[in-house]
């Protein structure tokens, strides 16, 4: 027994049905509201076939079913149909996000809130490799006797600051001459590089030397490390306005697991560089997210450099709807993050 075009028919509105409302779905319902136009009977039996296949699950005898993790695979990777969004819409979005600065970590955040706003799940967004970032920019800058103020700015201008020491005699002019010679050295080199920049500058510093030194450590350090990478938070809250959650033990399980960057870097990383990936309900490892579905959807900055975003939701979720949004955000961060 396979699945014909009826079956089909029947099983796309049962979804559509359940995702509306989160209760299960009976043979007078599908029959009144679809317009599939097949009378209750034959939608019962094809029901039933629908339930041995393993597409449907029955939770409490003489109840309506609710579809099966199987079927929405079946239904993102073969029924649905993605929504395009009105005109006012997109420059709705867009709006929401454009800002004056083009700084990153803005951008990202801005697009974490207006991403779970769109769609009114749990929105996650992760910020691009580093490593394939340039410096643009070096300045020291002396706040005190043997303190200054280290800043770094990216190609993404991103901004980094870091409290540094000096010697003595150093002037406010030498840091200067200094400061001007790393950002000649450095710019529009990538990040990757730097450890080999400063080697060779080192050789030729003579009494700065360790100065030098210390400061390339600290450029490593605030920029360069691989687990700097930040996952910003839309919608934490959002996931405990379904029903299936207004389980205690189930919420505080999935609030614990935006809690850790970590385990949230490891989510969003499993997404590969694949333009829209969709995993359902035991698609996804950690247990906490096994009754979710998890998109996640890349976005560019420059030629090298990727992001991650996602949308966390029940497997219930709008999948149209969701699909669209990731889609155009992925495109107008890149945008907004590549111009210059």
């Amino acid at each position: 027994m396979g699945l014909d075009e009826r079956k089909f028919l029947i099983l796309q509105a049962i979804i559509d049905d359940y995702i509306t409302t989160a209760m299960p779905v009976g043979s007078r319902t599908i029959s009144r509201k679809s317009g599939v136009g097949f009378s209750p009977a034959t939608i019962r039996n094809e029901m039933s076939d629908l339930e041995e296949l393993g597409y449907l699950d029955q939770p409490h005898t003489s109840a309506g079913r609710v579809p099966s993790y199987k079927a929405y695979r079946l239904y993102v990777d073969k029924l649905m149909h993605a929504q395009a969004l009105s005109d006012a819409e997109r420059q709705k979005l867009f709006s929401h996000m454009n800002t004056r600065t083009r700084q990153v970590e803005t951008v990202i955040r801005r697009a974490a809130r207006v991403l779970s706003d769109a769609t009114q799940y749990t929105s996650l967004v992760l910020s691009p490799h580093m490593a394939s970032l340039h410096i643009k920019h070096v300045q020291i800058v002396p706040v005190s006797d043997g303190v200054a103020l280290l800043v770094i700015v990216t190609s993404a201008g991103i901004v980094k600051d870091a409290v540094i020491h000096i010697p003595q005699g150093l002037s406010s002019d030498h840091l200067y001459a200094i400061s001007r010679m790393l950002t000649e050295q450095l710019a529009d080199q990538p990040l990757e590089s730097v450890r080999q920049i400063f080697a060779e500058m080192i050789r030729d510093m003579g009494a700065n030397r360790k100065f030098l030194a210390d400061t390339m450590q600290v450029i490593e350090d605030r920029i360069a490390a691989q687990d700097q990478r930040e996952v910003y938070v839309g919608g934490q809250a959002n996931l405990l306005n379904y029903p299936e959650y207004s389980d205690v033990k189930k919420a505080q399980n999935f609030l614990a697991v935006l809690e850790s960057q970590d385990t949230l870097r490891r989510v969003l990383g499993q997404g590969g560089d694949m333009e829209i990936r969709i995993r359902i309900g035991p698609e996804n490892e950690l247990d906490a997210l096994k009754d979710c579905s998890i998109l996640t959807a890349t976005y560019r900055m420059g030629d090298n450099s990727t992001g991650t975003l996602g949308i966390i939701g029940p497997t219930r979720m709008n999948y149209n709807r969701v699909v669209t949004v990731l889609d155009f955000m992925g495109r107008a961060i890149s945008q907004l993050l590549s111009e210059k």
